[in-house]
């Protein structure tokens, strides 16, 4: 049921300001200073987990090459990381529904920044895999709280391109860790290189006190807070399974399976796929990825506004189908150098644009008061069960070319994706339920 007193931001959906035009971001210049810093808050936030998880894609090969790791075992860390940053996305998810979206934010960020530093310092296999698991915690609840929280604060008609180029973060963040990688492993011995690369994940700590001072919970957050201490009800954990609500939960959890499923399988072995099988060098890895990058953020920003114009349903469709045809191209045809270069700009526009409308649909699928537990969960089951994707890629690997590897589970991915986008309920312009 929705609520008649909803979210600052709903209510302003006819405001005068509305009509004026200029642009695509025309949008942005009728929102508040707060909704400002809180758009840019979770955008930095996000760009700053994307490059400290990156960094694990990049040092596979050293790893495999220093410690005598097999491919199976350099899957598993990549995999572990994604289940524990399941698990700690569905807890920020019921933290960010108790203390609020913006203490959960400064909490994840703080956490994965201080274990990113850890894997810098551990000396065997099992001591990185503890730290990346560690580490994972925080980059899943990061998501969730940021996605909340900016989900709460912008108006339906703009939700989706809101949180759609907040999600345009990640790929600046992978462009950043691109960049760092280069610069590290041409000037430092790839022994040291890598612990280098993993050291610099602290950086994006400090951002926590900016945060701290200058956000504040959105107004649907408060209202929520507000009402619970009026009638001491508050959210259980297994809200979101009711009978009311269980199929929408499923359903939700399945789309997101298939979109991270897709993306996981690409982009984690894809350094190890251009370095191994195409024999690229360090520089030429970075300039191939670089291609892919470009079109990944062009794809989040396509992305946030393709969703608010023909609906979160089309454009999930849309983005999958086009997803598996480039991911089949890119593996398993004999292209040359050019034209595998030529292919990297839509493989990353599609693969990473099929995201820009998940943030905002989760948010209007769930009400205020399990809306953090609901997104949470939802986004972090798919996290949790596309995570096998890179340890059985790894494993298949194997017996076939790590190309092909990629390809078949890439494509088994993004049918799950259309499936599932059939059964759910559009959502587009959907003011938030309390």
């Amino acid at each position: 049921m929705e609520s008649k007193a909803q979210l600052t931001a709903d209510t302003t959906e006819t405001s005068p300001s509305d009509a004026r035009t200029g642009g695509p971001f025309s949008w942005y210049r009728t929102i508040s200073a707060g909704e400002k810093r809180a758009f840019w808050s979770c955008k930095i936030g996000y760009m700053l987990d994307a490059m400290d998880t990156q960094f694990l894609s990049f040092v596979i090969p050293t790893l495999i090459a220093t410690w005598g790791i097999t491919r199976g075992d350099a899957g598993l860390i990549g995999t572990v990381t994604l289940l524990s940053s399941a698990l700690g996305g569905w807890a920020a998810g019921l933290l960010s529904d108790r203390i609020g979206r913006v203490k959960t934010l400064q909490i994840t960020i703080l956490w994965f920044a201080i274990f990113t530093l850890a894997c810098a310092l551990a000396q065997n296999f099992a001591q990185l895999l503890w730290a990346r698991g560690l580490m994972g915690l925080g980059f899943g609840g990061e998501w969730t709280a940021g996605a909340v929280l900016i989900g709460e604060v912008i108006r339906p008609r703009d939700r989706g391109k809101a949180v759609g180029l907040v999600q345009a973060g990640w790929a600046i963040g992978w462009g950043v860790s691109t960049l760092l990688f280069t610069l590290v492993f041409s000037f430092v011995p790839a022994h040291d290189a890598w612990r280098v690369l993993f050291a610099l994940g602290i950086a994006p700590a400090p951002f926590v006190i900016w945060i701290r001072r200058f956000v504040a919970e959105p107004e649907a957050h408060r209202q929520q807070k507000r009402v619970e201490a009026d009638t001491q009800v508050h959210p259980s954990l297994l809200d979101i399974f009711r009978r009311d609500m269980i199929w929408t939960t499923l359903r939700a959890s399945i789309l997101a399976t298939g979109v991270q499923g897709g993306y996981y399988a690409v982009t984690t072995w894809l350094p190890t796929y251009l370095k191994t099988e195409r024999h690229l060098s360090v520089i030429g890895t970075g300039s191939y990825l670089g291609v892919v990058i470009a079109g990944s953020y062009c794809g989040y920003l396509a992305g946030a506004y393709i969703s608010d114009a023909i609906g979160r349903k089309r454009a999930f469709i849309a983005f999958a189908l086009a997803s598996v045809a480039i991911a089949l191209m890119y593996t398993r045809l004999p292209l040359d150098n050019l034209s595998m270069l030529a292919l990297g700009f839509p493989l990353g526009f599609c693969a990473s644009g099929i995201f820009a409308g998940m943030g905002a649909f989760l948010t209007e699928l769930f009400p205020t008061r399990i809306r953090g537990s609901g997104q949470g969960f939802c986004y972090n089951f798919g996290r949790a069960v596309g995570a096998t994707f890179p340890f059985l890629i790894g494993y298949v690997s194997q017996s076939m070319t790590l190309g092909h590897a990629i390809g078949v589970f890439a494509a088994a991915a993004y049918g799950v994706v259309i499936l599932a986008a059939f059964t759910l309920p559009e959502t587009k312009g959907r003011a938030l339920m309390s």
